[in-house]
């Protein structure tokens, strides 16, 4: 498996955003770093009010 293609600036902020080693970082599963970013993303994310959620479930 080959380390993944993104730039060093880029795999610094990775790293201590989601807490890992950068070499550890670096030779993770595109699948599992796709995971935790989705998951960061999430907890980042502002809560959505109520209504906006029943809106998204109905389209």
């Amino acid at each position: 498996m080959r380390p993944l293609q993104i730039s060093p600036e880029t795999a610094v902020k990775l790293a201590a955003k989601l807490n890992v080693p950068l070499e550890q970082l670096m030779h993770m599963p595109q699948h599992i770093l796709l995971a935790k970013l989705a998951e960061l993303a999430k907890s980042e994310a502002p809560p959505q009010a109520p209504e906006e959620k029943e809106k998204r479930t109905e389209e």
